[in-house]
């Protein structure tokens, strides 16, 4: 058996192309970028620039609020033409999906697929947020609205029942195409059906991941002690948490089985080797409460179908909302299973995504997924900032774990490089995934070199190209 073996025989999903848009980074060159310089891309904005943006002045008086925000740049722009949208579709059509829509576009391409020129099936699985747009834009324009020729034009616009189906149209895509609703943990369960439906032979290709656009775009928010942040950064595991705070984002990877990635000569950014789903069920103090419970045995789950000693996981980049409530719950689920049999204590580091973006909600699991495998390839793991000393409900000493507080090289032993990621939603569906590095690529013939290159360019139109 080989390091990239598991005891478990099911079937590895390759990572073969990813997309991220997250504030601060229109790509995810500088998502990785801002990951490794401990950039914090939370927006602050003046009491003129909410008023702009519809807060009221009582809002803006009231002590608790505040006038931040984690926003998508160049939310407004859109390349209609390449998806073969008028300027009405696109007007009409909800920011969410549209910018699925694109992530998904960009994802093939770095994987160097062709739509339309791919000979296999190719499945669609994603999650988005509310469809706030209608709402406070489509019906507030009365020419906007009663240009749109009917009611099914906007809602099959913006529900997001149609996010999937959307991209699929869009992009000539015959695989399963639907929509998944878990709150928080939705793109990392659209991630865990993708994987699934691979095993089962049901597309021979996914896109999977979520988006989330949180309107008006930039608007502040209530600070509300132990829910929302009181001052705008989000500090998971720390002794300072309080709250967490709402962004926009959205990321997409393409997934494909291992041997099938191999065999086509895909270049793989990661592999997916354990997986699991779950909820807490009624064991817990309410509904919007998380579980210790239910997240270890989702993290059980997910170890028990990689087939791996848990040992050889030494990063986990946890869904960290810096809550009170959150993290220690969080903490304790992952060191009940990541202990067992293991008498060795913080060998692995943690961190969240979040402490950069704040909550990407429907976006936050895929997110913290991409910015592992980015990760993983540069052998880095970034530092969680916003961190000063850690909460002491965490009980670190006795776990497995140490916060990634400085930018750390991510050494290599005789394993892979392997890393776990969890994203749990309010109403109590947890999600955890087990992901190790790309195996390594066959070399080229002995000697063999390019004195030349073929560079090859494409777009959908002449102009365009």
């Amino acid at each position: 058996m080989t390091d990239h073996d598991h005891e478990s025989g099911v079937e590895p999903i390759a990572i073969v192309g990813l997309a991220a848009r997250v504030p601060g980074a229109g790509d995810t060159d500088r998502f990785w970028r801002n990951l490794v310089d401990g950039v914090e891309s939370v927006t602050f904005y003046t009491r003129e620039e909410q008023l702009a943006l519809g807060v009221t002045e009582a809002e803006l008086d009231d002590p608790s609020w505040v006038s931040a925000a984690p926003v998508v740049d160049q939310l407004e722009y859109f390349d209609a033409d390449l998806f073969g949208m008028t300027a009405r579709e696109a007007e009409l059509a909800n920011p969410q999906h549209r910018l699925f829509l694109e992530a998904s576009h960009t994802a093939l391409e770095d994987a160097g697929y062709d739509p339309a020129r791919y000979p296999g099936s190719i499945g669609v699985y994603a999650g988005t947020g509310a469809d706030h747009y209608q709402w406070t834009n489509l019906f507030r324009n009365p020419a906007l609205w009663n240009a749109a020729a009917g009611n099914l034009s906007v809602s099959s616009a913006n529900y997001p029942d149609y996010v999937a189906t959307l991209t699929s149209y869009k992009l000539d895509l015959r695989g399963p195409s639907l929509t998944v609703h878990t709150a928080c943990s939705t793109s990392l369960v659209a991630i865990h059906l993708a994987v699934e439906a691979l095993r089962n032979v049901e597309c021979d290709m996914a896109l999977a991941g979520g988006v989330c656009v949180e309107l008006p775009h930039g608007r502040g928010y209530q600070g509300m002690e132990g829910y929302t942040s009181p001052d705008g950064h989000c500090r998971p595991f720390d002794a300072r948490a309080n709250g967490t705070l709402w962004g926009s984002g959205v990321g997409v990877v393409l997934l494909k089985r291992l041997s099938d990635a191999i065999a086509d000569g895909d270049q793989v950014r990661g592999v997916i080797i354990g997986n699991a789903v779950n909820n807490d069920g009624a064991n817990k103090v309410g509904f919007s409460a998380p579980s210790v419970e239910g997240q270890a045995e989702a993290v059980a789950q997910a170890l028990s179908v990689a087939g791996i000693d848990p040992r050889s996981i030494t990063y986990v980049e946890a869904h960290g909302t810096g809550t009170a409530l959150g993290d220690p719950i969080e903490v304790s689920a992952l060191s009940t299973v990541y202990t067992q049999g293991v008498p060795d204590r913080q060998w692995c580091a943690i961190g969240s995504v979040k402490s950069n973006l704040g909550h990407l909600s429907q976006a936050a699991g895929v997110v913290g997924l991409v910015k592992t495998v980015l990760s993983m390839e540069h052998g880095l793991i970034p530092p969680t900032i916003n961190f000063e000393e850690p909460n002491p409900a965490l009980d670190l000493e006795d776990s497995p774990f140490r916060i990634a507080t400085t930018l750390a090289k991510w050494e290599a032993t005789s394993a892979p490089r392997r890393a776990a990621v969890s994203s749990f939603g309010i109403g109590g569906t947890n999600a955890h995934v087990i992901v190790e590095e790309a195996p390594p690529r066959s070399p080229g013939p002995a000697g063999a070199h390019r004195p030349a290159h073929l560079l090859r360019l494409s777009a959908r139109s002449r102009p365009a190209l």
